[in-house]
Parts: structure tokens; sequence; C-alpha cells
């Protein structure tokens, strides 16, 4: 590998190492043997280290990377798995195919931090397949980090299979930055006695455009999920949630929860479905639109903020 290559992956690290950290991560941990990690630039990997338990592969494609992440039958991984995955140039490609697999009986925490600082005309797509074995455990948080141009695409799509008794948790923000547009689509069949909770927290404003559907059917008996959606817009942005929870199996409880705030002149619409077919599964649902409330939006007025100020305030605890 020739001198200019190694200084031009040098700078490209410490350009998505400073990313990772705006995102909110700690930079450490990537440098840290006695954890596994992944970093992603564009299509290249710049960094790859697995610990006892984790199988990590990968390979580098035109646009972006295909991984596959395996946590071995048995094992508990005691730390969290760090991803880091981003672009910093203004425009590009990035796409990220994700085969994980999370054998029986094991259990792991996956963070991933997805940062576009820069993004002007960026698409990022995630296309993935999960399989979490019998009574497995896996809790997977993403977190995003968007600059302020709103020129990117997000386009995060997985279909997931709980087996037996497995768990899977999945955390998915994205309220730094401009939104630009997402495009959120993930699918869950879930075994019996098995869990899933779904949580998505977005935030948009400017001209955003947010779509969301979330799926979720409850296959086996006593099979367990809980769909949660917080979305937030002002400004002329626009959100569509579809949150669908399927009860095919006796004793199959799940519940999907909305709540859309709007500000301004946008659009928002929240959509729950709720299908059953066998008698004694249970499925509910919620769902509210509505806009800040103004005694808080005074309240945080009177202690000398702006209006627009305190409103994004209440609006990111909210999200919190």
């Amino acid at each position: 590998m020739t001198q200019v290559t190694l200084n031009t992956l040098s700078r490209e690290a410490e350009d998505i190492t400073s990313a990772y950290t705006a995102a909110g991560g700690d930079a450490s941990v990537l440098h840290n043997h006695g954890l596994s990690s992944l970093v992603i630039s564009g299509n290249k990997v710049l960094s790859a280290n697995a610990t006892e338990g984790v199988v990590l592969e990968k390979k580098e494609t035109e646009h972006g990377v295909d991984i596959k992440l395996t946590i071995k039958k048995g094992y508990k991984i005691p730390l969290p798995v760090h991803l880091c995955f981003g672009l910093v140039p203004k425009d590009g490609v990035q796409e990220i195919n994700m085969d994980f697999v999370a054998e029986e009986d094991s259990a792991v925490e996956l963070i991933a931090h997805c940062t576009f600082p820069n993004a002007e005309k960026v698409i990022h797509k995630m296309d993935a397949e999960m399989l979490i074995g019998k009574n497995a455990s896996l809790k997977y948080t993403e977190t995003h980090f968007h600059g302020p141009h709103g020129g990117i695409q997000v386009l995060p799509k997985a279909h997931i299979k709980i087996e037996e008794g497995g768990s899977y948790y999945t955390n998915f923000s994205l309220i730094s930055g401009r939104v630009g547009y997402l495009e959120f689509d993930y699918d869950v069949d879930a075994e019996k006695d098995s869990i899933c909770e779904m949580v998505t927290k977005v935030y948009g404003k400017a001209d955003d455009k947010i779509k969301v559907l979330e799926k979720i059917a409850l296959n086996g008996e006593n099979a367990r999920s809980v769909i949660k959606s917080r979305i937030a817009i002002t400004d002329n942005a626009e959100s569509v949630f579809r949150g669908i929870t399927e009860g095919h199996a006796p004793r199959a409880r799940g519940h999907v929860d909305c709540m859309e705030v709007i500000q301004g002149n946008a659009k928002a619409e929240a959509v729950p479905i709720v299908r059953v077919d066998n008698p004694l599964a249970k499925v509910t649902h919620e769902a509210a639109i509505g806009c800040v409330d103004k005694k808080e939006v005074e309240t945080l007025m009177a202690r000398g903020l702006e209006e627009d100020d305190a409103i994004d305030i209440i609006v990111k605890g909210m999200l919190a």
C-alpha cells in the first residue's frame, strides 16, 4: 500500500472519528481491542475487531460493505458491539448489507452510530436480515447524526425473525440535524414465547419527509410485542407512520403506540393497524397527533427563551 493511500485512509479515519463523536459516540471504544467494533466510511472498512464469541466477516463492494455478524451459540457478550457507519463528503452512496445471526442461547447489545455531517446529495441504504435464535437476545440501538442541509436519503430495511424464547429490542433515533428523506421499513416474525419491542424517534424540520413502516407478526403462542413511535415535525415537514401488529396464535399480545407532534405547516398521518385471526390473541393500539403544549412554551419563554428555542427543547425532551 502506497504512502499516499495510507495518508488518505488516515485522514478518512480522522474525519469519520470526528463525525462519530459528533453523533454522540465515544471514539475511544473504536480503538479498544477488548471490544468488538466495526468502522465503515463510505465503502471502506477502516477498522474491524472481533472478540471471543463474535464472528465478523466483511466485504467491500462498489458503494458499500457486505457484513456477516454472528454471535456464537451460548455466548453472552459482556460489553456492547460498536458499529460506526458514515459518509463525510457532501455527496455519495453508502449501501450496507447486513446478515446478523444471534445463535441459540446467546446475548448481545449492538450500538450503531450513523453520521453524515455534510450531506447535500447522499444516499444511505441499509438492508438487513436478522435471526434471533432460540432463547437468544439482541438489543440494537441506532443513532443518526445529520448535518443542516437535509440533502440525504436514509433507506433502512430489515427482516427480523425471532425464534422460540428469543427477544429483540430496537431503538432508532434521528433527532440531530435535518432528516432529509427517511423511509424506514422493518418487518418482524415472532415465534413462541418471544418478545419484540421497537421504538422509533424522529424529529423533522423544514421540508423533511418521513415514512415509517413497522410490522410485527405474532406467529407463536404467547409471543409479545410493542411498537412505539414518537415523531415530531415542524415548518413544512411531512410524516406518515404505519404500525402493524398481527396476532396469529393463542395468548399472543401486542400493542401499537404512536404519538406525533406538529408545528407550523407540518402534516402528519398516523395509522396503527391491528389484525387478529386467533380468538385467544389480543392486540391493542393508541394514536395521537397534536401540537406542543402552549403553557410549557410560555413557561420557557418567560425564562428568556425565544419561542422556536422553547419548542425545540420541549420536542427534544419528548424524544429523549
